[in-house]
């Protein structure tokens, strides 16, 4: 505005302005409204640049794999192992089982099972092959002169790649296998079984890195360094009993073997 306006000049314009619909003042130099401005200090209290804010450092999330090594790593024997796998939170398995299924049998035995998971009686009775397909297993065993009790040196060692039940009885799922497999890896080198009897495809998969258990069975492999065979599981027998005549050939074999390795 011309600063050379009377009082009255200016007072008309600025009341024809406001005729016109003019709501607010506009000053010469441009004005950031979004720009923060800092309050005032406070009478008597001298200002102080404020102290810039570290960001908040996002916390790593639990590798569960990274502290199923460390805990098993951390057993020197079964019985902490066992207790180790019982204090393991990261596997939700354990929230709808009745019990963990560690083992059975005879720990040190030359021979030792690996099944997949526990079904409903293994759950609740909290021992790896109780049911229809544990009592066939028996009677698999006692067909070459084994048994899971038997402390003449003819005993044998069970677990399964998983110690909780799946819903279900569904097959166990990637992760639930990656995160169990170093517990079972250490259950092996302290058991030192002197053979491997590899159960099933999942049993497969975790040991020998293989699915396809009705061509694996009866060829042996190498699993932690020692001689391991894949057997069909007795609960595929069930529910296929023309295979029990392959898995005759597969026991035979597995005491031949033994009584080769004894001599």
């Amino acid at each position: 505005m011309d600063s050379h306006l009377d009082w009255h000049a200016a007072r008309a314009a600025l009341e024809w302005q406001v005729d016109l619909g003019v709501t607010e003042a506009i000053s010469e130099a441009p004005v950031n409204r979004f720009e923060q401005v800092a309050p005032p200090p406070k009478a008597g209290v001298a200002s102080t640049a404020q102290a810039p804010v570290s960001p908040v450092q996002p916390v790593a999330a639990p590798d569960p794999v990274a502290d199923a090594e460390t805990a098993a790593r951390g057993a020197g024997d079964l019985a902490s192992l066992k207790a180790a796998m019982q204090a393991y939170t990261h596997c939700d398995l354990r929230k709808g089982a009745r019990n963990l299924v560690f083992s059975d049998g005879i720990a040190g035995a030359r021979v030792m099972i690996v099944g997949e998971s526990p079904g409903r009686e293994e759950d609740r009775v909290g021992k790896p092959f109780v049911g229809r397909a544990g009592q066939l297993l028996d009677k698999m065993l006692a067909a070459i002169d084994l048994g899971r009790d038997r402390e003449d040196g003819r005993g044998v060692y069970i677990t399964n790649v998983l110690p909780w039940r799946p819903p279900q009885n569904r097959d166990p799922k990637p992760d639930e296998m990656a995160m169990m497999l170093p517990f079972l890896k250490r259950h092996i080198e302290l058991a030192n079984p002197e053979f491997l009897v590899v159960m099933g495809n999942s049993s497969c998969q975790a040991l020998l890195g293989k699915r396809g258990i009705t061509r694996l069975r009866g060829e042996w492999a190498e699993a932690l360094g020692r001689p391991a065979l894949p057997m069909l599981h007795p609960a595929y027998l069930l529910r296929n009993p023309a295979a029990k005549r392959e898995t005759w050939a597969d026991l035979l074999d597995l005491q031949a073997r033994l009584a080769q390795s004894k001599a």
